[in-house]
């Protein structure tokens, strides 16, 4: 049960850099940071109550899926950090609070719905050993590390890190995860 554990706790290492843009946010508040891992928190027990039938539906190999998903969506978030920093360098109007909500609205979900893969992910990994532990740590590791990235992003030397950096780290986090799966699965 130890694997599955730590697994948990080495894969959710990216909510450190996704907290560390939202702190950097100037208008971001501690209160999103709360709802959004309340919802990822609920994410991760639905994904770890379907990760048993969906390994049972399909009869191949989930280390592959789980892989490319992870690929998949680091490539999609860095590829819209990009895209939204090119949109706001290029517009003339000053940004509304409606498309701030939006981003952070954004942020939560991308972030709660990688949670839930990561879950059901490594409950399929180690199906023979899972328990209600896998959604547990992976949640709190979630809201722990992007709690401690917030506030350290609110000290005055980190405020002038650009966000575009933490977003890029935090896709090549998860690239790295999906990378690691497809490599258990290949033996490399």
């Amino acid at each position: 049960m130890f694997i599955p554990v730590l697994s948990g706790l080495i894969v959710s290492l990216d909510a450190f850099f996704i907290g560390l843009s939202l702190g950097l946010q100037k208008r971001c508040r501690f209160l999103y940071l709360i709802i959004i891992n309340i919802f990822l928190i609920s994410l991760c027990f639905i994904g770890y109550l379907v990760a048993e039938p969906i390994d049972e539906l399909f009869k191949f190999d989930s280390d592959i899926i789980v892989g490319i998903s992870f690929i998949t969506l680091g490539l999609w978030w860095i590829f819209q950090c990009f895209i939204s920093e090119y949109y706001k360098r290029n517009k003339t109007k000053p940004s509304k609070p409606k498309t701030f909500l939006k981003t952070i609205i954004l942020v939560g979900l991308v972030m709660s719905i990688e949670a839930m893969f990561i879950t059901i992910g490594i409950t399929i990994i180690f199906i023979e050993n899972t328990s209600i532990l896998i959604p547990i740590t992976i949640g709190l590791a979630h809201f722990g590390y992007s709690t401690i990235s917030f506030y350290l992003a609110r000290m005055k030397y980190l405020k002038n890190m650009p966000c575009v950096i933490t977003n890029v780290i935090s896709g090549c986090a998860l690239i790295v995860y999906g990378l690691l799966a497809l490599f258990i699965e290949f033996g490399v």
